[in-house]
């Protein structure tokens, strides 16, 4: 997954053009949501992904990990010589289900809020590396979601709670 989203990466960096030949058997034919994070010299430079999957989790793989080079809105599309010094995650999400906040589990439940049209998600290392209590974490989920930071306590408001399986390439200088 890390190769594809790379090469996926660079393709569209380098040349505006996407893989030519997405993987489509075992776990890249499962629905699955997922999302891609993309660091430079340890700092976020873009994340972008799908928690209710309408694809395979190759096209889905690819599609996020251009998006977040490319069309992240909170930063500019990734440049050419950012790709020596670009890191890679991925983060599959499992199933979303819905949670109750005392069940909630620091740095293992990612959380999506959702009242009405607005949702917000956060992964679960969010929580870890801001070291968030579970209060702190609903209330920045509630925020992103453009929610009042209290609106998780509202009975209108769902919340839901997954897990996450994460792959990295661990090295903010691995090249792409």
């Amino acid at each position: 997954m890390l190769a594809l989203a790379r090469e996926a990466i660079r393709g569209a960096v380098l040349h505006r053009t996407l893989p030519e030949v997405i993987p489509r058997e075992g776990i890249f034919y499962e629905r699955r949501g997922v999302f891609v994070t993309l660091h430079v010299r340890g700092q976020l430079q873009g994340c972008i992904g799908v928690t209710e999957p309408s694809e395979p989790l190759g096209e889905a793989v690819v599609r996020c990990a251009v998006s977040a080079a490319m069309q992240d809105p909170r930063f500019t599309p990734v440049k050419e010589p950012q790709l020596e010094e670009m890191g890679i995650e991925i983060s599959l999400l499992s199933r979303l289900e819905p949670i109750v906040p005392e069940a909630i589990e620091v740095g293992r439940h990612g959380l999506l809020i959702a009242k009405r049209a607005q949702r917000g998600l956060l992964l679960p290392k969010v929580a870890i590396e801001h070291r968030l209590t579970r209060e702190q974490f609903l209330e920045e989920t509630c925020r992103k979601a453009g929610l009042p930071r209290e609106a998780w306590k509202d009975p209108e408001t769902q919340i839901f709670g997954f897990t996450c399986e994460v792959f990295s390439d661990d090295s903010s200088s691995r090249r792409i």
